[in-house]
């Protein structure tokens, strides 16, 4: 029996059976009383367009800042995070990076002087990409946000008319577009949309908004976060490359602040001005002025009355408060008169 096995060589193994997916049920077929139907899922789409959005941020940003990049996060699930990049570091870095996360667009927070924040919205690795300064932040946790929507849900992009006007705000509403909305059937999204992305010019900035779009009235509720994008620059390439467009409105915060300084110097330097004049008017010794005969042209003499001189004491008057008493003295200095007379 041994030699026989030794020829027919080792026994092949029978092979696995593959599991045989459950049959879905028929339309026409009807759950029993014991059985439930469980629906089929609402969003059976295919998720085609792959945009992934890497938001992360450097070193040395305040807390305002990293609490807007976290709310970013969560209004945008086709988003990914990653460490604080180093200061040291440039910026063309970030593409290697977002290349290893497998993101193609990229939204980063860069901080200076621990005041000022600027944002960089830029399509990796071809480009372009725009740098903004980011003013007059508010983020979800403040309390004037009353309005409050799905996690993951779709929103809806509302842009400003002046942005189909001028070529460069055109090159923004494509980038934002492509950055902020959430790709349909994503897996991490919600088959819903009930908040609305407004971007509005202004001012010459681009004034960012998150409204709440209410079932009862289809009225609008603002969520949060909300902040003001003053553009700077737009680059050919990705964080880099020759410049497209220079906002010529453009003042740096430093300029800024330099130029508040530069007023309140000169306020205090006018007072101390004002204060020296007094000090030198006060010390200068008065000049006497000689007559000027032109002054007495304008008089008119007045008419010279005659001196009258009084001989008699004149009489004194009693003084009386009360009118009827005033009156019964009176009647009494009468009555003596006609006595007299008589």
């Amino acid at each position: 029996v041994a030699a026989k096995r030794q020829r027919e060589g080792p026994a092949a193994r029978p092979r696995k059976r593959a599991k045989k997916a459950p049959s879905a049920p028929e339309p026409d077929a009807k759950p029993g009383p014991e059985e439930y139907s469980i629906p089929p899922p609402v969003s059976q789409g295919k998720w085609k367009n792959k945009e992934r959005v890497l938001i992360f941020s450097s070193r040395g940003i305040n807390f305002r800042a990293r609490h807007l990049m976290q709310d970013l996060r969560t209004l945008m699930p086709h988003s990914k995070a990653d460490t604080k990049m180093d200061r040291k570091d440039q910026l063309f870095v970030i593409n290697e990076v977002c290349e290893m996360k497998n993101c193609n667009k990229c939204i980063f927070f860069e901080a200076k002087k621990k005041q000022d924040l600027y944002m960089w919205l830029s399509n990796i690795p071809q480009g372009p990409s725009a740098k903004f300064l980011v003013q007059n932040v508010h983020t979800l946790a403040e309390l004037k946000m009353t309005g409050n929507c799905l996690r993951g849900s779709r929103p809806l992009l509302s842009f400003d008319p002046t942005f189909d006007k001028e070529p460069h705000y055109a090159l923004l509403k494509e980038l934002f577009i492509q950055i902020f909305s959430t790709p349909q059937y994503h897996p991490k999204s919600q088959p819903f949309v009930d908040h609305v992305f407004t971007f509005t010019i202004t001012d010459e900035r681009i004034w960012f908004r998150n409204y709440q779009i209410i079932e009862e009235d289809a009225s609008l509720v603002e969520i949060g976060p909300r902040f003001v994008l003053n553009l700077i620059k737009i680059f050919q390439g990705s964080f880099g490359g020759p410049t497209l467009y220079e906002n010529p409105h453009y003042q740096s915060p430093n300029m800024h602040r330099r130029l508040i300084r530069l007023s309140v110097a000169a306020k205090f330097r006018e007072k101390q001005q004002v204060k020296e004049v007094q000090k030198l008017k006060k010390t200068e010794s008065k000049v006497l002025m000689e007559e000027d005969p032109t002054e007495v042209v304008f008089e008119t003499p007045a008419e010279e009355k005659p001196v009258e001189i009084q001989l008699v004491k004149p009489e004194s008057k009693p003084i009386v408060k009360d009118k009827k008493k005033l009156r019964k003295i009176q009647r009494k200095k009468q009555k003596k008169l006609f006595r007299t007379e008589a």
